[in-house]
């Protein structure tokens, strides 16, 4: 899964530089007022309070940094999420829709903080170069850059350059869901079963979540390394941790009754 980065002249003063955390939060800002500005959002209360209270209780049970979170509902009928650093994380409708359960939707949650934990984002822009940077803003909602689905991209300077987290950076975002889900007490059996359910529902009908993998590319041996993470813990004690909640099915059945997302343009 992505992150998305603003673009701007920060960035080319922050290339081959440490980036400290002040800056990551005013990068993350910035591009959270475009996304506000731009994209669909969902702004019902009891959807909004929902996603909040499972997303800060995801990220406070492995955040270190005392980030301020804030989590949102894209108003898409793809599926899809992403992350911008200093702890802004959004999940396309379209997704949770497709979660069955609490457990499913916390691990994509959760491998969405993993990514701002571990500054994935930060970490490209410090290696690149300013030709490779200097006006980009990584960005996405429904994979437009490769699908040319829908034209939410959201650039700066005229210039959008997209770019996918290499296979260690998403095999770390992974391991971090695993743990944040059973830190923050909820199973963490959702993260491969969510996985298994996009893979059928691909083979089903290879173009309906061509924006997803295209993306967030998916592969067997990425769900058997989180199976075989999530096997390392005693089963006594996973058996113990909730898959699903009261909470988030009220959630998902008033998501459901909401009028239908706007058709991509």
């Amino acid at each position: 899964m992505r992150m998305l980065l603003p673009g701007s002249g920060l960035i080319v003063l922050m290339t081959g530089c440490a980036m400290s955390q002040q800056q990551e939060v005013e990068l993350g800002a910035s591009a959270a007022q475009q996304v506000s500005a731009q994209l669909p959002l969902v702004r019902d209360a009891a959807v909004m309070e929902y996603i909040g209270t499972l997303g800060r209780r995801l990220a406070y049970a492995t955040d270190t940094r005392g980030l301020t979170w804030t989590f949102t509902v894209v108003n898409s009928r793809e599926v899809n999420a992403f992350a911008i650093p200093g702890g802004w994380i959004y999940v396309n409708r379209g997704l949770i829709e497709r979660a069955t359960n609490e457990s499913e939707l916390a691990g994509v949650i959760a491998h969405e903080i993993g990514h701002v934990t571990r500054r994935h984002s930060v970490q490209q822009l410090q290696q690149s170069t300013g030709a490779n940077v200097g006006l980009t803003l990584l960005c996405t909602l429904t994979g437009v850059c490769e699908s040319g689905v829908s034209r939410a991209a959201i650039s700066v300077g005229g210039s959008a350059l997209f770019a996918k987290f290499s296979r260690d950076d998403e095999a770390e975002a992974d391991r971090e869901a695993v743990a944040t889900t059973i830190t923050a007490g909820i199973s963490p059996r959702g993260i491969p079963t969510m996985f298994r359910a996009l893979l059928r529902e691909r083979q089903r009908d290879p173009g309906a979540l061509d924006a997803f993998f295209a993306s967030h590319p998916l592969e067997e041996r990425r769900i058997a390394a989180t199976e075989a993470q999530i096997a390392t813990y005693p089963v006594t004690a996973l058996s113990r941790l909730p898959e699903d909640s009261r909470a988030f099915q009220t959630f998902r059945r008033r998501l459901l009754a909401l009028p239908p997302a706007p058709t991509p343009k």
